[in-house]
């Protein structure tokens, strides 16, 4: 990784000088905060964040809540994340749409909830009685069940960098169930690739539980959108989508989308 040592005090840095190394980290690492960016240019978050929505208004960079995404020259996106970092990205707008997912939990469901921090933050706002839990995140399962929520864990091989447990025993475990309805993260969402994840275990757990779900939910920030991991784990039709982001007009009419505000 590339390393800065400004001086503090180096707001005063040409605004140009800014854009440059800004970019800089972006062909390094497609995703950055807005600590990141400060803590390694030694400025201030409000300085950042006018850099960011400037370089932006450019066309130079993607801003998204809590960073900077950059724009590729193709929709495709190689590198996965870890869970540390991804909590960082969409903050607020993760919320937005955690909020708006748990509010369909309705009492009696038989709920899958997928591992990932897009579902993860719908936790917290979780209310309805009587909801029983299968999910497939180590985290999530320990959180639920100490609500008091009854919680089933799928079976199969723990993958720390997503904590999901994930794998082909995992898809067995869930051939017996059948959903009310199920909640996703996905790393893309694009109308002709559809939901998009890195590892190919990832999309056979997803793929496969989708399809026990009476009714499917993606929850999606506005990073998400045109953009393709390397496996498909569902068409775009096959759920619907959760997000706060204003989705491109394209999107519209392929599937249901609910705004989360």
């Amino acid at each position: 990784m590339i390393l800065y040592t400004y001086k503090k005090g180096s707001d005063n840095m040409l605004t140009e000088k800014r854009y440059e190394k800004i970019l800089e980290m972006l062909n390094e690492k497609s995703v950055l905060t807005v600590k990141e960016i400060t803590q390694a240019l030694h400025s201030s978050d409000a300085t950042t964040r006018r850099d960011l929505q400037a370089l932006d208004n450019m066309g130079k960079l993607k801003k998204v809540h809590g960073g900077a995404a950059k724009i590729e020259n193709s929709s495709f996106i190689k590198k996965e994340e870890d869970i540390i970092t991804r909590e960082n990205i969409s903050k607020e707008e993760k919320d937005k749409i955690g909020k708006k997912a748990a509010s369909l939990i309705e009492e009696n469901d038989f709920i899958y909830l997928d591992a990932g921090t897009s579902t993860g933050a719908m936790i917290k706002y979780i209310t309805a009685k009587n909801v029983t839990f299968v999910t497939n995140g180590l985290y999530h399962a320990l959180t639920l069940s100490k609500m008091g929520y009854k919680v089933f864990i799928t079976s199969g091989e723990a993958r720390e960098i997503t904590g999901s447990v994930v794998g082909s025993e995992a898809v067995k475990s869930l051939v017996k169930y059948n959903f009310t309805k199920g909640f996703f993260g996905t790393n893309g969402i694009d109308i002709k690739a559809g939901y998009t994840t890195y590892a190919e275990k990832e999309a056979l757990i997803k793929g496969a539980a989708i399809k026990k779900c009476k009714e499917a939910f993606i929850l999606g920030d506005d990073s998400k959108f045109n953009k393709i991991a390397p496996i498909t784990f569902a068409n775009i039709k096959d759920a619907v989508i959760i997000t706060s982001s204003d989705v491109n007009n394209s999107f519209k009419g392929k599937t249901k989308i609910l705004e989360a505000k």
